[in-house]
């Protein structure tokens, strides 16, 4: 059983990293539309020009993740939706955080507009997406005893 444990947290990774993938598609496609469409400086603007990237990137995280990554211990119950949700609004903080953050210190060098938001949301989705993996692994999606015990 140790063993088939150390096998399947690199695999889960490198599926959740996979479906990161197109999360990171969806998530900076939509911002940076978004930005051509409504060109803005304005950090209320940028902050919700990012909330609605993240959240359509997380709409997408959610059912994919379900289904491949975290298919065996998925139940699919309100118990699992409701952590989602949190876990959803803590990364969604921290993206905003970082993306927020990071572009205004690139705003102060003078670092051109769209070098300076794809800069800042890709540290930004670096720094959500480890935090996600994590807090959907062991607070999401997180095995019970009962489902390990079915595994022996």
């Amino acid at each position: 059983m140790k063993r088939n444990k150390v096998k399947h947290g690199p695999f889960q990774f490198m599926q959740f990293s996979v479906i990161g993938l197109t999360n990171a598609g969806v998530d900076i496609g939509t911002l940076n539309l978004l930005l051509i469409l409504f060109p803005t400086d304005d950090r209320g603007m940028l902050a919700l020009f990012n909330t609605i990237a993240y959240s359509l990137a997380v709409a997408n995280s959610y059912y994919w993740n379900a289904h491949i990554t975290f298919r065996h211990s998925a139940a699919g119950n309100n118990r699992q939706r409701l952590a989602f949700i949190v876990q959803g609004i803590v990364s969604l903080g921290v993206n905003n955080f970082v993306f927020l953050g990071i572009n205004q210190l690139f705003q102060v060098f003078e670092i051109p507009r769209w070098i300076r938001y794809n800069t800042a949301k890709g540290m930004a989705m670096f720094l959500s997406f480890t935090s996600s993996f994590f807090m959907m692994k062991f607070f999401v999606f997180k095995e019970t005893k009962e489902k390990n015990r079915e595994k022996i």
